[in-house]
């Protein structure tokens, strides 16, 4: 068994397929070309933040724990070729340079995500950081210690990018947050987006919306000891159409996109987003000996019937089991997701579940929305704090489509009931009945999403 990729998913199922099959049945061989393997990406901004102490927290297990439990894996070391009809994968030592082929039985792909770079004057200039991998936050924390200036330009104000804002500004620097949509957070709609907005801007954060990145601009970095002369150019600013905005750091988080260069050149199938197609346990659609799971690949999307590309941990960790599992001589399935996603910036949570109001047009769907305002306790016991949630519900039958929350402490984990709600396919109407868990410390008598229920129930019945 080969694994391209040595993070969530590929030794998650490096691991499972361990437990059902000892080293003597089965040969495990895995590929990871950076420096750490089974880590937490999603850590990276809290580390970067003070939060986390040392990235050795974020590491899962070791290199050489995986080994202990006979898992040869091979670290610094880049799959650079699959021979699909050969079943070999070659792959290059990145410290010496050499290359050799391996064979395989099966072969788990697990490449991961890369971050959206988009080609720009300046880009690559020193000053100018990504956050996908340990290495990229390492990087980034020691331009910070060397930094006199104390300006951080954030691109992007999705998830990363927002998480990313609060780090810089946990660290003293003054941010600005520059955003080409409407408002930060496409992951919700823009009247839920606005909400964001102002908390971002009462915590000090500048956030441009509107604004699409032309260039980073660039001066000398005088004294530098590694080029001739003394000088070389780092960031001094981000340039849109609308202006300047200066920086001593610049950190990119625009998103990702799924990494599967090495599939498409192997002639395997990708879906609309650029992801890997499987079946339910995860094996790659016509092959199967190839399977692959987490940032990679699409999955189903419950709620719309259509493929989607959703990054997350969670997802990975679970492919990883499947995968694990179907290789080492057992069965499981990965039915799908419902797009559930949770994130906060200082203490401004931020959640979603299901549609957005137009992943539900693009797919043709009917519905009606609400909006209630409510508190994570009961009103009158103390700090209870506000919170907003929205309800997307299908005009004609009732079904829950989408649930969106923004709100202060204990608001968002409680986008899990809605989560649970959409994956049992259950109504509005029907949900207005959950058995939730109610004392004063905890929540209202009436839940904040039961209240959007209530709301949304009327609003089907209006709608006829």
């Amino acid at each position: 068994m080969v694994v391209i990729g040595g993070d969530a998913a590929g030794m998650s199922a490096a691991s499972q397929a361990r437990r059902l099959r000892g080293p003597e049945e089965l040969e495990i061989v895995a590929f990871e070309r950076s420096h750490s393997a089974s880590y937490s990406a999603c850590g990276i901004p809290y580390w970067v933040g003070g939060d986390v102490g040392h990235r050795d927290e974020l590491v899962a297990r070791t290199p050489q724990e995986h080994r202990r439990r006979g898992i040869d894996l091979r670290m610094r070391t880049e799959a650079v070729e699959i021979d699909v009809p050969g079943r070999r994968v070659r792959a290059r030592d990145l410290e010496s340079g050499a290359e050799s082929w391996t064979d395989y039985d099966k072969l788990v792909i697990a490449t991961g995500a890369r971050p959206v770079r988009p080609r720009l004057p300046g880009i690559d200039a020193p000053g100018v950081h990504g956050v996908q991998t340990l290495d990229d936050g390492q990087a980034l924390l020691d331009t910070l210690a060397g930094l006199e200036g104390r300006r951080a330009v954030v691109v992007g104000a999705g998830y990363i990018g927002v998480e990313m804002a609060e780090a810089l500004l946990k660290r003293g620097f003054d941010v600005t947050v520059v955003n080409r949509g409407e408002q930060p957070m496409a992951t919700l709609d823009p009247d839920m987006g606005r909400l964001v907005h102002e908390a971002m801007d009462g915590l000090g954060i500048t956030t441009v919306n509107g604004a699409e990145v032309t260039k980073i601009l660039t001066g000398p970095d005088t004294g530098s000891p590694d080029v001739p002369g003394g000088t070389r150019e780092r960031v001094r600013a981000v340039a849109t159409e609308e202006g300047e905005f200066p920086a001593d750091v610049v950190v990119l988080g625009i998103g990702v996109e799924p990494e599967t260069t090495l599939a498409r050149a192997a002639g395997l199938p990708l879906g609309t987003h650029g992801g890997l197609l499987t079946d339910l346990s995860m094996r790659v659609r016509g092959y199967d000996h190839i399977w692959a799971g987490g940032d990679c690949v699409e999955v189903l999307d419950l709620v719309s019937g259509r493929e989607r590309h959703i990054p997350l941990g969670t997802h990975a960790n679970k492919h990883g089991q499947i995968i694990g599992a179907g290789a080492g001589g057992g069965y499981a399935t990965f039915p799908g997701v419902v797009g559930t996603a949770v994130s906060k910036v200082c203490d401004l949570e931020i959640a979603r579940t299901g549609l957005l109001e137009k992943e539900a047009l693009a797919v043709g769907l009917r519905f009606v929305t609400v909006t209630v305002e409510s508190t994570s306790r009961a009103g009158y016991y103390p700090d209870a704090a506000p919170m907003t949630v929205k309800m997307l519900a299908e005009r004609r039958t009732g079904r829950l489509l989408g649930v969106q929350i923004v709100g202060r402490e204990g608001a968002a984990k409680r986008v899990d009931v809605a989560a649970v709600a959409l994956t049992a396919g259950m109504t509005v109407e029907r949900m207005t009945a959950l058995d939730l868990g109610y004392a004063p410390p905890f929540s209202p008598v009436w839940d904040p999403v039961l209240v959007a229920a209530r709301k949304a129930t009327a609003a089907v019945a209006r709608a006829g």
